[in-house]
């Protein structure tokens, strides 16, 4: 059962598929985007990636806190833009709708020099659904980042899992990580909202 509030959606692992679970979640839940921290302006950025898999509305997607140029480490790239981030800089927008919030990278990758995402996790206060790849690797990974969670106090809606279907991986982050998987989304080719929605 997703939290009806809203979720704060962090991963093991940069690139692990936060933004395609973002939008999943939308579609479950009705809720409402936003995305914090944006690091790297080139290309298509994370809210422009879920409001095309979503289907949403532009009205749907709060803006960014921060804008970062280069696609970095948070604490990198606002030094190369000349600022700083701070937690006192953060709040929650204002939404009648669950809000999914998709934080930068994972837990441990540095705001600035003294804090990092699970600090802005913490002040945020929303239950957290950690993202993790499916393959090799995954089962260290999602329980390394678990146990952090846990000891920092932040309830944990659940995990989700990306890539190719692992019943083996999936069953052993369920046994040792106490912990429930929302979705499986496999690879989907194409990925675009039809597919996504199928999951």
């Amino acid at each position: 059962m997703l939290p009806s509030g809203g979720v704060f959606v962090t991963g093991t692992d940069t690139d692990v598929g936060k933004s395609v679970a973002s939008a999943w979640l939308l579609g479950r839940m009705g809720g409402d985007y936003w995305k914090p921290i944006q690091a790297g302006l080139g290309g298509e950025v994370d809210a422009s990636l879920v409001r095309r898999l979503s289907g949403l509305d532009e009205s749907r997607f709060h803006a960014s806190t921060f804008n970062l140029t280069a696609p970095m480490s948070p604490h990198a790239a606002a030094r190369l833009d000349g600022v700083t981030i701070k937690l006192g800089d953060f709040c929650l927008p204002e939404t009648v709708n669950p809000l999914v919030v998709e934080g930068a990278g994972g837990l441990l990758v540095p705001l600035n020099d003294r804090e990092f995402v699970v600090d802005l996790i913490e002040v945020l206060g929303l239950p957290v659904v950690l993202v993790v790849r499916s393959g090799l690797g995954t089962i260290n990974h999602t329980l390394l980042s678990l146990m952090l969670l846990r000891h920092r106090g932040v309830d944990v809606a659940g995990v989700i899992m990306n890539g190719a279907l692992n019943t083996g991986n999936k069953e052993a982050i369920v046994e040792y990580g106490k912990v429930d998987v929302i979705c499986e989304i496999p690879l989907l080719n194409p990925l675009n909202m039809e597919t996504l929605s199928k999951v």
